[in-house]
């Protein structure tokens, strides 16, 4: 077997029982093309990498998937879309995923083909984003087993909307760290923390709102692949990827309103700093007034041959300089 990051997995399944077979790309590449595959139960082919193209395309070929489709598998920066064709439905969507490091958004793209009783899913890295559906798969949870391609592909995109409110409530705590954080602090990392999050939340509905419109064409899809009964089950899609969206405006509100408090904060400080600079500038204005007087070269000036003028002028300048400080503590500057 080669390397763990070109290994898939393959669940064949119906309602008694399921088979879980782990192997490299190849393999069931060549399972595919030979027909060796049961297509007498649900298939789920999940491929944990796309670097494998080769192979890839010698599956999807197998398949009869047009070559135009294979190619969106490895376009990534396209947007996200639903094609129907004859005997399959091609999809795609990018993912997220919580990141601990609070860095960047981390995504990648992940792609479907839904046929009559397969389905086979592409993501682009090692990344779990199906943990509960494959729990659901082994433990025979709900209707999942007892259901066809169309609903297993439901389970799979419920979990990557559960994914996107699992990166908002992070987002969402860092936004409370955030208001803690500008409440005791006003330096500028401040701001550069506010904007780091503002990008994700922008990067996060670039990716829902397109989900949002296609689960939409899910649901009113007439593709003999969707059973009709299943159409109710993307509309919980589409009020998932809605409520995605409002948390999203609510964080962007929350962020703006940090903002704002930064601002009046760092307005308030100066405010603090000129009350500070004016008090002191009040105190001495008439002390260099009375300097700037004696300071004065004339010869003839009354109090320069006062015995006691230099002393008499040093408590006047301290008398006034009290009597100030006392008027401003009384007015409440000092606060």
């Amino acid at each position: 077997m080669s390397d763990s990051k070109n290994t898939c997995q393959i669940y064949k399944y119906h309602e008694e029982s399921y088979i879980l077979t782990k192997n490299t790309t190849s393999y069931f590449a060549k399972q595919f093309a030979t027909n060796e595959i049961e297509f007498d139960k649900v298939v789920w082919l999940n491929f944990h990498s796309i670097e494998d193209r080769k192979d890839i395309e010698q599956l999807c070929k197998s398949l009869k998937i047009d070559q135009l489709s294979i190619e969106d598998i490895y376009e990534s920066n396209t947007r996200p879309k639903i094609e129907e064709y004859e005997d399959y439905l091609y999809f795609s969507i990018r993912s997220a995923l919580p990141n601990s490091t609070g860095k960047n958004l981390e995504q990648e793209q992940i792609s479907f083909f839904l046929g009559e009783n397969y389905l086979i899913s592409f993501q682009e890295k090692s990344s779990d984003h199906f943990t509960s559906v494959r729990e659901r798969i082994e433990k025979n949870k709900g209707k999942i087993r007892v259901k066809g391609p169309d609903f297993l592909l439901f389970r799979m995109l419920e979990a990557i909307i559960d994914n996107y409110f699992e990166v908002i409530e992070e987002i969402s705590q860092r936004v409370i760290d955030l208001e803690k954080y500008c409440l005791q602090n006003t330096d500028s990392n401040t701001l550069q923390m506010i904007e780091k999050e503002k990008r994700k939340l922008v990067e996060l509905k670039k990716i829902v709102t397109p989900l949002k419109d296609t689960t939409s064409q899910l649901q009113k899809s007439n593709s003999k692949l969707i059973n009709n009964k299943n159409h109710y089950v993307f509309s919980d899609l589409l009020e998932g990827c809605l409520s995605v969206l409002d948390e999203i405006e609510s964080n962007k509100q929350l962020l703006e309103g940090i903002t704002n408090l930064y601002f009046a904060m760092q307005g308030q400080r100066m405010n603090e700093i000129m009350k500070m600079l004016t008090i002191v500038s009040s105190i001495f204005i008439p002390l260099t007034f009375i300097a700037g007087i004696y300071g004065m070269n004339f010869q003839y000036m009354p109090e320069l041959n006062s015995k006691y003028g230099y002393f008499s002028t040093l408590i006047l300048m301290s008398l006034i300089s009290i009597i100030l400080i006392i008027y401003f503590r009384k007015k409440g500057w000092f606060k």
